[in-house]
């Protein structure tokens, strides 16, 4: 019986499995210029723009698994340029661009999630990206080691070396813009206030 039953639930998973990959197809083959459109008018870019992004989608997409997802590790080699290391940066983008939480990310939340480095994108929307990037305990706000943390990371994937007392600057510098309430942290009013947080690179000019 106890047989039986692993065997049914192994052909239920290969089943759901096929069924998510011939989805995946099927939604690939739909995508048109109508779909573009749509997907345009919700975020920054124009159709051609979207298009082009999708082109850059497949391509990534396909890295290790042609599923129709960026998984982690497709994104990590897009971002890396094929390294293989733990990427605290490249964990917060993904956790950023996986709008459903669901371990892949997909087109539409590909096009969604970069229409805020876009010029024309609200700088209010730019801002709560900044600042859900730096807040990496997910506390609803931002400490001198959060900050730390990712600018390090930032700095050590981009091939840069600096001084630590000129990180420590850009830290002090950071907070005494952005800390208006002077308790040693970054709410998410003070961040939409006025203070920059140091992004670096944006992180799909490197993809």
């Amino acid at each position: 019986m106890i047989i039986r039953c692993t065997l049914s639930k192994t052909r239920d998973q290969a089943l759901l499995k096929t069924i998510s990959f011939m989805g995946c197809i099927c939604t690939k083959q739909r995508l048109g210029k109508k779909d573009f459109e749509a997907l345009a008018s919700k975020t920054c870019f124009n159709a051609g723009e979207v298009e082009a992004l999708h082109l850059l989608f497949k391509k990534l997409s396909s890295c290790l698994v042609d599923d129709g997802f960026i998984s982690k590790e497709e994104l990590q080699l897009a971002l890396l340029k094929g390294r293989k290391k733990q990427s605290l940066f490249t964990d917060r983008i993904f956790h950023l661009f996986d709008l459903k939480h669901d371990g892949v990310i997909e087109f539409q939340e590909f096009v969604q999630s970069l229409s805020v480095f876009h010029p024309s994108a609200p700088q209010e929307e730019k801002a709560l990206f900044a600042f859900r990037l730096y807040d990496i305990w997910q506390t609803g706000f931002i400490g001198h080691r959060e900050v730390e943390e990712l600018i390090w990371a930032l700095l050590k994937e981009s091939d840069l070396i600096l001084p630590r007392d000129i990180v420590d600057t850009i830290i002090n510098k950071t907070f005494q813009e952005a800390d208006r309430k002077r308790d040693g942290k970054i709410d998410l009013e003070e961040s939409k206030s006025g203070g920059n947080l140091p992004l670096g690179n944006h992180p799909y000019s490197r993809i």
